[in-house]
């Protein structure tokens, strides 16, 4: 025989080898698909979007929240050929409210154009850069595709 004991705001319930021999009588409710509190992913069987979702990150509760609803509100709902094209206002309007909270929104680092550049030069086939090496070092000698059509 089973017993319970409440110890503050816990409920201790203790059963025996007998309690777990009988099947259970309890009975399972079925969810209300309408109830908006439940996380049910990021859209809700309504068609509406589930602003609960952890999916979202918090980002619709945020100091940017109005700002990231409406623009991802005007994606969701946009009927345009390229979905979204529709909603550029909105999302520049997020993220100028993204960059005013660096903290909080980190943004990607920016590579500097000299350091994109220099990767992009490095990964060129030999030669094809050879004019732009010479005119950054005067010192580098670069073969002479005469000579070497020549040989």
């Amino acid at each position: 025989m089973s017993s319970v004991r409440e110890e503050g705001k816990d409920t201790i319930i203790f059963v025996t080898k007998e309690d777990h021999e009988t099947p259970s009588s309890a009975e399972l409710v079925d969810e209300d698909p309408n109830d908006p509190y439940e996380e049910r992913g990021l859209i809700l069987p309504s068609g509406e979007i589930n602003w609960n979702c952890p999916c979202l990150g918090g980002m619709a509760s945020g100091p940017c929240g109005t700002e990231f609803k409406d623009a991802f509100s005007c994606f969701h709902y946009s009927k345009e050929e390229v979905k979204g094209s529709d909603c550029l206002e909105q999302f520049r309007t997020m993220q100028e409210c993204l960059q005013r909270y660096p903290e909080l929104y980190p943004q990607e680092e920016e590579t500097s154009s000299s350091q994109t550049s220099q990767d992009f030069a490095s990964a060129e086939p030999s030669g094809l850069n050879s004019t732009a090496a010479s005119e950054q070092d005067p010192d580098t000698t670069l073969p002479s595709t005469e000579s070497s059509a020549e040989s």
